[in-house]
């Protein structure tokens, strides 16, 4: 062993007999960051696996030292904009492992070095094959199979399987639960050798890997109605009506068929029950007593609207207009109105077309990096946004946009409900008309401040292009910026994200 790793090692061990609190205050500021994150109060049957999978829907996890006997751990990410999201989120929603709070802080080691320390080949191997899982690849080494590698197609249909079923577990309540990992797209459920099921289908297979491995073996209701959760051999889904047995939440136009129509996640905040915001909670999900006769009166319940209002906080209070977050948000559904909070205007309150739309975004959105600041987006408890009264000062804060042309989703079926993707900074353009070159489209966005690392025409199509950006965060201030930007001969751009990169 190296000076340097005997160094390293004596530093860790000082910061598990508790020094790392210490060390934190006395070395950084309040605010230091750093891709290291320090876990406290972790359960001493954890695995490698568990802690690797609380970084997962915020980046790439580079390195991990777990310590069991001191129920701490140290988790790596591979950038500092990835740990401060991950911190962000976790910071009002405590994450759980075994039901157990798991407390998050910045480490104050800006990276680790454990190749020389002993018990990390099991670490090394479940790293690398959520390397494997995440590029899509196959492994170029002999490393075992751990519990991150899904079945051979990495599917993101989950077949869910309801033992002890005491209580009715509805639609609403398998939303609920499971969309704290990560987008839901459809939902069927169904019976079969008496027994309640569901397919549920993600929009990334690794939101499906992280929730079997969390959910598998949970109880949705105090000492009943376990979770069975396998991958399943369906890679899509396909459902014919909105109701409260099936639901594609790609296709509000579907019609409710012979049951009940879908009342909606957020109908579970009307009666108190706690709604994720994003993916990456790891809260327990056993309801009480009190929820649970709510809960289960739920697909019964009439008159109760839903909640399609965000509240948006965090914002950069300089430089954020109306319009701003109407293009933003109106990327994952068509926006009503906008108000900035008046004597507030770091906050913000966004009404969508319904609260399926308000869910999509909000999942997208919260712990985006918007001109500098992370944004936070949450349920309001508001149902509506009321527009300014006569005379009433307003400063142009309040924006009515149900009228508006730029919506994307108006028409029913619309191809844009299946291009709905998380920010990146691959952006995808359209309705270009043929005099613009890839250096104008170059030029174009880097007037934006962005650096332009790539871009291509579509072969097929020179009517669209991708465009590669330095940063996510680039790529959102471009698309705010230049999406309808006027290219001339009655084109105006169309922007945005893309899954592929250049």
């Amino acid at each position: 062993m190296t000076h340097s790793s005997e160094t390293f090692r004596g530093t860790f061990i000082a910061a598990v007999n508790g020094n790392e609190n210490t060390k934190s205050r006395r070395n950084r500021s309040p605010c230091s960051t750093s891709r290291v994150l320090h876990l406290r109060k972790i359960p001493s049957d954890v695995t490698d696996a568990e802690v690797i999978s609380l970084g997962l829907p915020f980046g790439k996890v580079t390195n991990l030292l777990l310590l069991k006997g001191k129920h701490q751990a140290f988790l790596e990410m591979s950038s500092e904009e990835a740990a401060v999201t991950m911190l962000n989120y976790y910071t009002p929603f405590t994450p759980h492992i075994h039901s157990q709070p798991v407390f998050i802080q910045f480490s104050n080691h800006s990276e680790l070095k454990t190749d020389n320390l002993p018990n990390q080949a099991r670490t090394a191997a479940a790293l690398q094959a959520v390397d494997v899982v995440q590029s899509g690849s196959q492994a170029t080494t002999d490393a075992p199979a751990t519990e991150f590698r899904p079945p051979p197609g990495q599917s993101s249909v989950l077949r869910i399987v309801v033992e002890n079923l005491v209580y009715p577990v509805t639609l609403e309540a398998l939303y609920q639960i499971f969309s704290k990992f990560g987008t839901i797209l459809k939902i069927v459920t169904f019976t079969k050798n008496n027994k309640f099921q569901a397919l549920l289908q993600y929009s990334d297979p690794m939101n499906a890997n992280h929730a079997k491995l969390t959910l598998d073996g949970q109880n949705v209701y105090t000492a009943c109605c376990t979770l069975r959760i396998d991958f399943s051999k369906f890679t899509n889904l396909k459902v014919k009506y909105n109701n409260d047995k099936s639901r594609d939440f790609t296709r509000p136009d579907l019609p409710s068929g012979d049951g009940q129509p879908f009342l909606g996640p957020s109908i579970a905040t009307a009666f108190g029950l706690p709604v994720p915001s994003a993916p990456g909670t790891l809260g327990p999900i056993g309801m009480s007593n009190s929820a649970l006769s709510e809960q289960v009166t739920l697909p019964s319940t009439t008159g109760v609207p839903e909640n399609s209002v965000l509240l948006v906080s965090n914002l950069n209070s300089k430089v954020i207009t109306p319009h701003e977050l109407f293009i933003l948000f109106g990327v994952y559904g068509d926006v009503y109105r906008v108000k900035i909070m008046f004597n507030k205007k770091e906050s913000a309150l966004v009404q969508m077309a319904d609260a399926s739309q308000a869910q999509l975004a909000m999942s997208y959105l919260n712990g985006q990096r918007l001109y500098g600041k992370f944004i936070r987006a949450t349920l309001s408890k508001y149902h509506t946004v009321q527009l300014p009264r006569e005379g009433q000062e307003d400063q142009g804060l309040t924006k009515d946009y149900r009228n508006s042309h730029l919506h994307r989703f108006k028409k029913p079926g619309s191809k844009n409900f299946k291009n709905i993707f998380p920010p990146s900074a691959t952006l995808h353009l359209s309705n270009i008309p043929p005099s613009v070159t890839v250096d104008y489209l170059k030029n174009l966005f880097a007037g934006t401040g962005s650096t332009v690392k790539a871009c291509k025409f579509f072969q097929k199509d020179h009517k669209m292009a991708l465009i590669q950006l330095g940063s996510v965060e680039e790529a959102v201030q471009a698309l705010i910026e230049l999406h309808d930007y006027d290219l001339g001969e009655k084109h105006h751009l169309r922007v945005s994200f893309s899954k592929s990169k250049i």
